[in-house]
């Protein structure tokens, strides 16, 4: 394992990175983020380490542009549980979340590698995926025409009604 960089920000919001000993940007965090080295951010002047502001700095820099992660209502839902008594919660819910979609992203492209590593029949392995998937979709479309038919009844109920 490479060891831990440490990166220097100084009172003049500038960062020092020690093991290229020169300043750096957002950005340049950023790609040490992508391409998964280890680092640790800490204020000169106090000695603290504040990796998590700066990682939150990035995020907000990403935000700003075309297509955020992060929409208004649940940045608000967020904001919400600071203080709440449920707050550990939600942060241990985020993480196992977040770890589950990376498993599973993790899952979906092995499987694609392997299906169209097969170069002889790519589509037939492709329809075998899809074809795992159809008992879940037509329950999601039969409840949803269940639930739309109460709908249509309960509305023409009340038109009669009125």
């Amino acid at each position: 394992m490479s060891e831990v960089r440490v990166i220097k920000k100084y009172p003049n919001r500038r960062l020092y990175d020690t093991a290229i000993s020169r300043y750096i940007t957002l950005e340049e965090i950023r790609q040490l983020v992508l391409d998964s080295r280890p680092f640790q951010v800490i204020d000169k002047r106090t000695h603290e380490d504040i990796t998590r502001s700066i990682l939150l700095q990035v995020i907000a820099e990403q935000e700003q542009g075309g297509d955020p992660i992060f929409q208004t209502d649940l940045l608000k839902h967020i904001i919400r549980f600071y203080g709440d008594p449920m707050q550990g919660s939600i942060s241990r819910y985020l993480e196992l979340s977040m770890q589950m979609f990376l498993e599973k992203q993790q899952q979906f492209s092995d499987q694609m590698r392997h299906m169209l590593g097969r170069a002889e029949q790519p589509f037939y392995h492709l329809r075998e995926l899809a074809e795992e998937h159809v008992p879940i979709w037509r329950t999601v479309r039969r409840e949803f025409l269940k639930n739309l038919g109460r709908d249509s009844a309960a509305a023409n109920a009340k038109r009669k009604n009125d």
